[in-house]
């Protein structure tokens, strides 16, 4: 049978194992696809690298936007990341009636709303299971083997560079910068870690796995984001001391009142399986009211492990290429017409318990000030830590574990707690969540 061709864009880390795995496992993708795929030219401004990896197996170019044109390509594998000429060349190959592959999870998280809807028009379809938690086929499970269930809620480590960090703060007690730098010198973290440790990567995942759950639009501009970079090592010792570990979650959550869509350091009880996911890997918590909860774990990047889900969208697409647009599975598991305007909670309406750091004078009644400003706003205490003063210290740490209020309550509550005499600089607010 005639093989199915492919036109790759973007030769590098995940580029590259995709060409590698593919070849590797020829057969057994042939006799899974039902026919050969090939990856026929590779675009990529640097020819040298392109034409080493492919060892002269395929045409090569710097030319993308002539891939994307090219009549033989009948798939489009976009790798080039970003949100500017990686959308054009997206919305090139659609306009072009090219099926796209795509591990970018910012572009979709940003634009997906616009692609799906000229994917939809032009009838062909737009993959993306490598923009999610790399290898672990949490796409898959959401748009097709949960399909039965009304999904309550998804928790998510998302992001291992993050994940990385906290299991190292942790271990060894290290500040947040020390860890951080180890991290780029492993290669985990790049030069530049902004997207990963103020939690956007994080966020880009989160949104797109909120639409496939609800049934909603992409709406990355609506998510709270919060990273780890003012996370401090003691807070993860008390933490400790308390059941719980702290890791970066991606929530969303279904309410009556709306969708949560959130990104925070997150208190976890450490009898959690989520709560044991340590290093650079990756796990997703799914509620659904059928199964109960699901957890997918695996690795979250590199070459491989995404080159995985790449080709597992390449056999999907293969497979689907001749089928009529109506029988596939929409691109956000939803039919189209049937997404729902449910909106985005702000961060104030959303309710979850909170661990409180404070820093107080050693003297009697402070802690009867801080529990009635609490009372106040309706905040119930669940736990408390009161650390003994060092010798000769006039301060200590009082650290409180709430019930669930809502985040307004919270804000006026610490806004009154700072403003106390007895209460010294910022307090530490950290959300907590049980995930039972």
């Amino acid at each position: 049978m005639k093989p199915i061709n492919v036109g790759l864009l973007g030769i590098g880390t995940v580029g590259g194992g995709t060409f590698a795995v593919l070849k590797r496992n020829e057969e057994e993708i042939t006799r899974r696809a039902g026919r050969p795929i090939r990856i026929s030219v590779v675009a990529d401004k640097n020819l040298a690298l392109a034409n080493q990896v492919t060892g002269g197996a395929c045409r090569v170019t710097d030319d993308a936007f002539a891939v994307v044109s090219d009549p033989e390509v009948d798939i489009v594998v976009e790798l080039i990341g970003g949100y500017g000429v990686a959308r054009q060349l997206v919305m090139k190959a659609i306009e072009n009636g090219k099926h796209v592959v795509t591990a970018n999870k910012a572009l979709l998280a940003t634009h997906g709303n616009e692609i799906f809807a000229a994917a939809s028009a032009k009838g062909v379809i737009v993959a993306f299971e490598a923009a999610v938690a790399g290898g672990i086929p949490i796409i898959k499970a959401l748009r097709e083997g949960l399909t039965a269930n009304r999904i309550q809620w998804i928790a998510g480590i998302i992001n291992g560079t993050t994940n990385f960090i906290l299991s190292e703060m942790r271990d060894k007690g290290l500040p947040f910068e020390a860890v951080l730098k180890e991290a780029q010198a492993l290669g985990y973290a790049e030069a530049d870690p902004t997207f990963d440790i103020e939690g956007i990567d994080a966020a880009h995942k989160l949104t797109i796995m909120s639409a496939i759950a609800f049934g909603i639009p992409m709406q990355f501009d609506k998510a709270y984001v919060e990273g780890i970079t003012r996370l401090q090592a003691q807070d993860i010792r008390y933490a400790e001391q308390l059941g719980y570990r702290i890791k970066l979650l991606g929530i969303t959550r279904r309410t009556e009142a709306g969708v949560e869509l959130r990104v925070h350091p997150t208190l976890i009880p450490t009898k959690r399986l989520i709560a044991n996911v340590e290093g650079a890997m990756n796990a997703v918590l799914v509620q659904g009211d059928a199964v109960g909860a699901t957890l997918y774990y695996g690795k979250g990047a590199g070459a491989e492990p995404t080159a995985s889900a790449v080709i597992a969208d390449l056999v999907d697409v293969t497979r689907l290429h001749t089928a009529d647009p109506g029988n596939r599975v929409p691109h956000l598991a939803f039919q189209p017409d049937r997404i729902s305007d449910l909106p985005v909670l702000p961060m104030s309406e959303v309710q979850t318990s909170y661990y409180l750091r404070l820093r107080v004078a050693d003297k009697p009644g402070v802690l009867a000030d801080i529990t009635r400003i609490l009372a106040d706003e309706a905040i119930s205490i669940d736990a408390m830590l009161q650390k003994e003063p060092d010798e000769g210290e006039a301060q200590t740490d009082i650290i409180i574990l709430t019930h669930q209020c809502k985040e307004a309550a919270a804000d006026a509550a610490i806004a009154r707690i700072e403003a106390l005499e007895t209460v010294s600089g910022k307090a530490t607010r950290l959300r907590l969540e049980s995930l039972s």
